[in-house]
């Protein structure tokens, strides 16, 4: 179980951070921790009540409790410093007069003990975590400073309103772009019977890793070894399907395959199928922006509505961009205004796409076209966006 007090998790610049600091005397508890940090890639430094110093030099056995003479004037100790705090139920008391910060989690064990979240209070923690069911949780938090994750990356799907919509064009094109504007970008293929991304980008033979390599993936994916095991086609990482016989992934992996990618930072873009089964709400689940792809056609129209309604229970920002030609009596506000979402724009049409995709240049391969100035527009306005919440982003 874990539970949110307040605050965000302190922020953390790029490139990769100390380790987490743990306050306990509990050696049971102690032991808990240090195997969680282990599982999460992290050596962290460990304190009986707040720490008076900085860490101590490399030279020092780690994950062991240490001491040491006041600091210097204005020097910061571990306690100020460490990109997340750990501390013991047992220690709040001796840590309640410390220095207020964010990142600080209470961790306990005794799920009937309400005064818990008294002390939590008292000690300024953001979050209160119940082991051993909340350790999924901090492994993942343990991860993230573990990583150096500043902001996690700006996450967005595309969904066709119906079959042959351009869902998939638009997911390719959003991805080319953001990587040539130089974003850290991951392209996701979540339709495993879409014919495969890697084909459409002209790399189905490109050495690396495919969805079914990660269908037995448990607990924390390392976001960098994912990044280093996917294809690398134009500029960006894909994760697509092979040609055998697997089509599904079990939730649980698409949880933590997503996890890892959003870890990462830049971008992630993933190109989604209309069905919604298990795998499909993980991602949504993890999505910052859903992009609704609707031909400006009534049938079209009623059909995306009810992909809107499915995609809605799980994904609050979904948003609508429609591609003409136009029926009579519509264009692209009143094809958001029958569906009560937020409009994106006009997909534009782009002559010579077929050929393109033929020859294997991907969509939004001409910086100039008129389908990479749609793109560069939408990461400009959802940067922006991501900006101004002090959310996700590059």
């Amino acid at each position: 179980m874990t539970g949110t007090i307040t605050h965000d998790p302190p922020p953390t610049a790029g490139g990769r951070q100390g380790g987490p600091l743990i306050v306990t005397e509990d050696t049971e508890l102690l032991d808990d921790l240090l195997r969680l940090c282990a599982a999460a890639g992290a050596t962290p430094e460990v304190h009986h009540s707040v720490p008076v110093t900085r860490p101590s030099p490399p030279s020092a056995p780690t994950g062991t409790a240490t001491s040491a003479a006041p600091p210097a004037p204005g020097r910061r100790t571990g306690w100020e410093t460490a990109p997340l705090v750990l501390v013991g139920d047992d220690a709040a008391r001796r840590v309640r007069g410390a220095v207020r910060r964010r990142g600080v989690v209470l961790v306990g064990r005794d799920q009937d003990d309400s005064g818990i979240w008294q002390r939590a209070v008292e000690i300024g923690a953001d979050h209160v975590l119940m082991l051993p069911d909340g350790e999924q949780w901090l492994v993942d938090r343990i991860a993230d400073v573990a990583e150096g994750v500043g902001r996690p990356a700006l996450t967005v799907g595309v969904i066709g309103g119906r079959g042959g919509a351009g869902a998939s064009t638009l997911a390719c094109a959003l991805a080319v772009t953001a990587a040539r504007e130089g974003l850290r970008s991951l392209l996701v293929d979540a339709d495993p019977m879409g014919g495969g991304l890697d084909v459409l980008l002209g790399g189905e033979t490109a050495d690396g890793l495919r969805w079914p390599a990660f269908a037995a993936s448990r607990g924390r994916v390392g976001g960098g070894a994912l990044e280093e095991s996917l294809p690398e086609l134009h500029s960006l990482r894909v994760l697509s399907w092979d040609r055998g016989d697997c089509v599904a992934v079990p939730a649980q992996a698409v949880r933590a395959v997503l996890a890892a990618a959003r870890r990462r930072g830049g971008t992630v873009v993933v190109d989604l199928p209309r069905r919604i089964d298990d795998g499909v709400a993980e991602v949504l689940a993890q999505l910052d922006i859903g992009i609704l792809v609707v031909p400006a056609e009534l049938r079209a129209v009623a059909a995306a509505g009810r992909v809107a309604a499915a995609v809605g229970m799980v994904l609050r920002d979904l948003r609508v961009a429609v591609r003409g030609p136009y029926a009579s009596g519509l264009d692209d506000r009143e094809v958001a205004r029958l569906l009560g979402l937020p409009l994106v724009g006009e997909v534009p049409v782009e002559s010579g796409l077929l050929r393109a995709t033929e020859s294997r240049r991907p969509p939004g391969t001409p910086a100039r076209g008129p389908l990479a100035r749609f793109c560069r527009g939408f990461w400009e306005r959802a940067l922006a966006e991501a900006d101004g919440r002090g959310g996700s982003g590059s």
